[in-house]
């Protein structure tokens, strides 16, 4: 496989990714962070990241409307439910064992 055809598949990969995301606003970040290790603002951050390795000036805020699909502060009052004390309990387990 040459690298263009690679590229193109992660590329289709990463969109399908973000699309299931989107379709799975109930799936939290907090629950992904949990059992994944990333989450949304991860993604935004890689993208921000990865626009900016290609001089494309990227600011945060625009990264994160690129993968939730609309600003994130609409997105979080429409979407994101209040973590439960379990949630965060997890994850301050999680994020000691770093």
């Amino acid at each position: 496989m040459n690298e263009q055809t690679k590229t193109e598949i992660e590329a289709a990969a990463f969109r399908q990714l973000v699309a299931h995301l989107d379709k799975r606003k109930d799936a939290q970040n907090i629950d992904l962070m949990n059992l994944a290790g990333f989450c949304r603002n991860c993604l935004s951050k890689w993208y921000k990241a990865a626009a900016e390795e290609r001089g494309i000036e990227m600011d945060y805020e625009q990264a994160r409307e690129a993968i939730y699909g609309e600003p994130y502060s609409e997105w979080k009052q429409k979407h994101q439910l209040e973590a439960t004390p379990e949630q965060l309990a997890a994850f301050a387990q999680k994020d000691s064992q770093k």
